[in-house]
């Protein structure tokens, strides 16, 4: 054996190893720094002050690139579905004014209530309830998410809900919520599978969904949209689940869940032999590839946030926001 591996060798070793690293230990100690693993620990994904930051600086950024129709503007500040919508209701807009919108209005929010659950891992992320100034008296729900410490908190959903409907979350004695694994087995529906459901739903009834505006209601639409004079309309529905478009939930006081999800929908519109598809908004119009002769076929991007009870029971979908992502005539 060589002097290099000998056992007395290897021994010094690994007590200067352990001294350095006691060394260092007792440094970061004495200078009050700590290194937590955000991976393991289960921490406030924010703190209070830095949510308020956040919710200002995407204000901020979605009301230049409101003003401007400018996407570039705001896209560093939105992920996810909310991102999509917002990404083509600009690009409509430059289309049709490209000096800018000349209906702009600022978006104040007021009444603001933030949500901050604790939890491993990543993404970190929180919940916005506020009053928004365009919307009448609903309130704007919106979901502030980040992949890692170095990025900027993003907005992926925004749905809007009545007055009221904003459930009571379970919190711990410091005010921190509690945030429910996708995969939990203690809901009605697991989050993760809630948009898969909500789609199936949309095609083929069930009990799953209470119904509502947009449940039984969004389904009897359908059907009277879904053959008239000269006009068939087919609808093809899916959902999603990764990275900006995962489905987030958070721990009511009564055990269950509000949870957002994230669904994709196309609507193909083809007219008979002999007439044409409706003519479309400017805004559809613009985001149209191709021309339009006998069929025009819709994408939607569509974020929702449902109550989700604990155990068993039906799932109620709070709110809804559908938003025209692109279009493709044939």
């Amino acid at each position: 054996m060589s002097r290099e591996r000998s056992p007395r060798r290897l021994r010094r070793r690994d007590r200067n190893a352990l001294i350095a690293a006691s060394l260092t230990a007792l440094s970061l100690t004495a200078s009050g720094c700590v290194v937590v693993h955000g991976e393991r620990e289960v921490l406030p994904a924010a703190t209070r002050a830095e949510a308020a930051k956040a919710l200002t600086a995407f204000t901020t950024a979605y009301n230049k690139a409101d003003k401007a129709y400018d996407n570039s503007l705001d896209a560093p500040y939105l992920t996810g579905p909310f991102g999509d919508i917002t990404a083509a209701r600009l690009k409509a807009g430059h289309a049709n004014s490209p000096s800018g919108n000349p209906n702009h209005v600022p978006l104040k929010l007021t009444d603001v209530k933030i949500t901050i659950p604790e939890k491993a891992g990543w993404p970190r992320w929180f919940v916005a309830d506020a009053q928004g100034n365009k919307t009448g008296t609903v309130r704007w729900l919106m979901v502030f998410t980040r992949g890692d410490l170095g990025e900027r908190w993003r907005v992926a959903y925004v749905t809007l809900v009545a007055p009221g409907a904003v459930p009571e979350f379970k919190t711990d004695k410091d005010g921190w919520a509690e945030a429910v694994p996708a995969g939990s087995r203690q809901l009605a529906v697991a989050p993760g599978k809630l948009g898969r459901e909500y789609t199936t739903y949309l095609k083929k009834g069930g009990q799953t969904f209470a119904d509502g505006r947009y449940t039984s209601v969004e389904r009897a639409d359908r059907a009277k949209r879904a053959r008239k004079p000269g006009l068939v309309t087919q609808f093809i529905d899916g959902s999603l689940a990764n990275g900006g478009y995962a489905p987030l939930a958070l721990r009511t006081a009564d055990g269950g869940a509000l949870v957002f999800f994230t669904t994709h929908h196309y609507e193909k519109q083809t007219a008979a032999t002999g007439t044409t598809v409706p003519t479309q908004s400017k805004d559809v119009q613009a985001l149209t590839e191709g021309e339009v002769r006998q069929s025009l076929t819709l994408e939607f991007m569509s974020a929702e946030v449902a109550l989700d009870p604990a155990g068993s029971g039906k799932v109620s979908v709070l709110g809804r926001v559908p938003g025209l992502t692109s279009a493709q005539g044939e």
